[in-house]
């Protein structure tokens, strides 16, 4: 007996072996806990099917409770993404899970369980919003900000004490800032909020090291974490490209055609191709002359500064296979959803083992794919980095993560907007925020001060 027959219903394991044939490594050992609801952290490169190894059992717990019960009209899953598009992205990719497992338990002449999922984020329509207050989701996908705000509102504190699992995307992207710091405290808020503490899955790519990253994810608990490590050694197709002139401390102009014209030479070789580089202003230029080698039609730009209707429709034109090029800044390095990418260029040194490992993941995105990337230094010191870069990936090494210490601004910020809500002891509110990785070291004095400043106002008199 399978794994999937023995922990999942048999429409939802009936889909699965339909869709998927056998399930990954991944996969096979993230189930082994999550089904049991424990918490979990699942450390796999891109395209190794960690997504639904998350969301599955997840599903699966809302059809049996859907056929033994029925489903009341309660958030039971939270889905937070550190990107608004990858938010968007995930629903996406559940209607076809759902749709097939509503097919299956029709086929089996049994009812259609009603599993309903919607998106929260500051692109939400004002109507939408309000649907959800009236109706809630059973499967809630926001981001870290439009989940603080909605632990802020009376209606969506209600909306959020039912939950009982919480998956977390893409932690490695918010643990080394105060972002990170801040998402752990509103997970500390949301947990004061429900009846039973919710189960954690997080899904991060490999990072170092892993253990941190799991007590980042879970907090001040005696409670096990399992981490599932795919591992991030996997064969990669990677290669410097150097141009023939000599590089310097600043690329000249003939190096920067050399570099176009070789780029568009690897862009026609291939099907798709996704060119990152470290600024804005390059990646407009870019843009603009390997259009004019390839046309205008083949190729464009995708960073923050661009309206929101640009960057979506380079996505759609990319994952249509309408683009053959797309030049992007780290704004592309996440999971967003851009169909099958065969090569990743990056036009200087990434600064970054991870960043890079996660960039060139891009491509070869299917499981089993070959991720192939290339590249280009754009300076002398480029070079070294880049080199010494490509010696750190054949090693397996990788950078370590730090996340900050208890970032008091980040703090004061949860502290106002829990206490707007509802009134809370000192100490137990000390207590309910400091499990927070981030503030493991804080104490009940610096806790006091901080609250005594927001009482009563902060002064530069001495």
């Amino acid at each position: 007996m399978t794994v999937m027959q023995a922990d999942f219903h048999p429409a939802v394991a009936g889909w699965f072996h339909a869709r998927f044939g056998a399930p990954t490594e991944v996969q096979t050992r993230a189930w082994d806990h999550t089904t049991l609801r424990r918490h979990a952290l699942i450390a796999a490169p891109t395209g190794s099917g960690k997504t639904l190894a998350a969301f599955l059992s997840a599903i699966n717990e809302l059809v049996l409770q859907g056929l033994s019960e029925g489903l009341a009209d309660e958030v039971h899953v939270l889905y937070v993404s550190p990107l608004k598009a990858l938010s968007n992205d995930i629903r996406k990719n559940l209607q076809e899970p759902l749709a097939g497992i509503r097919n299956g338990l029709i086929e089996m002449g049994l009812p259609d369980v009603g599993i309903r999922d919607a998106v929260r984020t500051g692109d939400t329509p004002a109507a939408e919003r309000e649907r959800m207050r009236r109706t809630p989701p059973h499967i809630l996908v926001t981001t870290p900000e439009s989940l603080y705000i909605l632990l802020t509102s009376d209606s969506g504190r209600a909306m959020l004490k039912s939950v009982k699992s919480v998956i977390v995307d893409e932690l490695h992207a918010v643990a080394g800032s105060k972002r990170g710091a801040h998402l752990m405290l509103t997970l500390e808020r949301l947990e004061a909020l429900t009846a039973r503490p919710p189960v954690r899955i997080g899904l991060s790519a490999t990072v170092k090291p892993l253990d941190a990253m799991a007590r980042f994810l879970l907090g001040q608990r005696d409670e096990p974490v399992a981490i599932i490590d795919a591992g991030h050694i996997r064969e990669r197709d990677l290669a410097l490209e150097v141009p023939r002139a000599p590089l310097a401390a600043v690329m000249a102009n003939e190096v920067w055609g050399e570099m176009y014209d070789r780029l568009a030479e690897l862009i026609r070789q291939h099907r798709t191709t996704l060119i990152f580089v470290n600024q804005r202003r390059i990646a407009e230029r870019c843009a603009r002359h390997l259009a004019e080698r390839l046309g205008e039609e083949h190729v464009t730009a995708h960073h923050g500064s661009l309206a929101r209707e640009h960057r979506l429709k380079a996505e759609q034109r990319l994952k249509a296979g309408e683009l053959k090029a797309l030049v992007a800044t780290s704004s592309l390095e996440l999971g967003i959803d851009i169909g099958e990418i065969d090569l990743v260029c990056q036009l200087g040194s990434p600064r970054a083992v991870n960043a890079f490992l996660q960039r060139v993941g891009r491509a070869g995105h299917a499981i089993g794919a070959i991720p192939k990337g290339r590249l280009f230094p754009l300076s002398l010191d480029d070079l070294l980095e880049c080199a010494a870069l490509l010696d750190a990936v054949q090693r397996g090494e990788l950078d370590r993560i730090r996340t900050p210490e208890k970032p008091l601004d980040v703090l004061a910020q949860q502290i106002v907007a829990e206490t707007a809500c509802r009134e809370w002891p000192l100490q137990a509110l000390f207590d309910a925020l400091r499990r927070a990785e981030p503030y493991r070291a804080l104490t009940l004095s610096e806790f006091e001060q901080l609250v005594q400043m927001l009482a009563e106002g902060y002064t530069t008199r001495r």
